[in-house]
């Protein structure tokens, strides 16, 4: 029998909340790194002299990286528990930035490419890891935390990509400033590190099992319905946030004429929609319901998906921006917590749903910079708006299971 050590060790509220405020610090740190590039991309990419499609051939190193560390996520986890991976991974996330920011003030793409190549592999093992360790406080606290969770990282972003605008108009170079967000996120993980509890998600036996059970074992998830149509909805939406994180300021300078500045700007201004929506996120899972609140996210970034597409006035474009970001914000934590319900092996379940965002988050936005080079970065969003239907339409998957009178949950209306 699968035995999770740790998984009930801090049960008093103590040790929750510690874990609790490290888990938020985490994310919070990882929103910052994340946006302190986004926001510098136009100045990435000058520095680099690289055309749209050679930006997506820079980026691909995040896809690879990110492809990596999101698919040895859940069996590190098996084998180690989640603090030790994410201890180490968010180290990687560190390193990378300062890699990232170097090989830019040098103009060497290729060292560029390493750097979001070493982000990335952090990134996408951290995020499944802390999404694993998340649900888990969320069952501990038997309250909707998810959505705060990654609230506080976006408010990571809105600070990073606020310190980006602030730097990139008084001139600092992309070096001096990565180099300096990577000093303040060393001290914030070794802080963050220490107050998770060991053990939790680790396996007894795990060490021994070889790829093929592994693969048999996610191919059995993913054949259960429930899970194919939660992965449907994250993969739409989490493919709307990433595709705003990496394209959203470019694609507001290169289709509707905004300055370099102003598209940092308004990528702020997404980075912000999206902490509100989350901010607000569990009360308004409490009062409606997970799926009729994922279905309205959805509808509502697709109309700022498509007015950014579609319009030719740079305000109603900002609009846009605005719906994109509430819209997009808690479709992908819902869908997290909605892979967490239920009993058995809930942390194979939220690492496969948590992959399965990850993956397009990180890995689809490169190969929307392909599509960019053909048809233009404005029409590459038709592939994004599409998957944000298919997102609305299967989000009654992310409905609470019915239970029987032993239990605690009970279905969405």
């Amino acid at each position: 029998m699968t035995e999770h050590k740790g998984s009930g060790a801090p049960t008093a509220r103590t040790g929750t909340r510690a874990r609790r405020r490290a888990l938020l610090l985490i994310f919070f740190l990882v929103g910052v790194g994340l946006a302190s590039w986004v926001t510098r991309t136009p100045a990435i990419r000058d520095a680099l002299a690289a055309s749209t499609g050679e930006m997506g051939l820079v980026l691909f190193g995040l896809s690879i990286g990110s492809m990596t560390g999101i698919l040895a996520a859940g069996p590190l986890v098996r084998r180690s528990g989640t603090k030790p991976v994410i201890a180490v991974s968010t180290g990687f996330v560190v390193a990378g930035l300062a890699v990232l920011g170097g090989f830019t003030a040098l103009g060497a793409a290729p060292g560029a490419f390493a750097g979001l190549l070493l982000f990335g592999l952090g990134m996408g093992c951290s995020d499944v890891a802390l999404n694993i360790e998340g649900a888990e406080v969320e069952r501990l606290a038997a309250r909707p935390l998810l959505p705060l969770l990654h609230g506080t990282y976006s408010a990571g972003t809105v600070l990073g990509s606020l310190l980006g605008l602030a730097f990139a108009h008084a001139g600092i170079g992309v070096g001096a400033h990565l180099a300096g967000v990577a000093v303040l996120g060393a001290a914030a993980t070794a802080v963050a590190a220490p107050a998770l509890p060991a053990g939790f998600g680790q396996e007894r036996g795990a060490t021994g099992r070889g790829i093929g059970v592994a693969a048999r074992q996610q191919i059995a998830l993913w054949s259960q319905p429930r899970i194919a149509l939660i992965g449907c909805v994250v993969l739409g939406m989490a493919l709307a946030e990433g595709s705003a994180n990496d394209w959203l300021p470019l694609l507001m300078v290169d289709a509707h004429g905004f300055d370099p500045v102003l598209g940092a700007l308004l990528f702020t201004a997404f980075a912000a929609a999206m902490t509100a929506g989350r901010f607000a996120g569990s009360g308004l899972v409490r009062r409606f319901g997970r799926a009729p609140v994922v279905r309205a996210g959805a509808l509502c970034a697709g109309i700022g998906i498509a007015l950014v597409i579609f319009t030719g006035s740079p305000a109603v474009a900002v609009a846009g921006v605005v719906l994109w970001g509430l819209g997009t914000s808690l479709g992908f934590p819902l869908a997290i917590s909605a892979a967490g319900d239920g009993d058995g092996d809930s942390t194979a379940r939220v690492s496969a749903v948590a992959t399965a965002g990850y993956l397009a988050f990180l890995v689809g936005p490169p190969m929307l910079g392909f599509l960019g080079d053909h048809f233009g970065l404005r029409y590459a969003m038709i592939v994004v708006l599409v998957l944000v239907g298919c997102a609305a339409a299967t989000a009654s998957a992310v409905r609470a299971p019915a239970r029987d009178a032993n239990g605690e949950a009970m279905t969405d209306a």
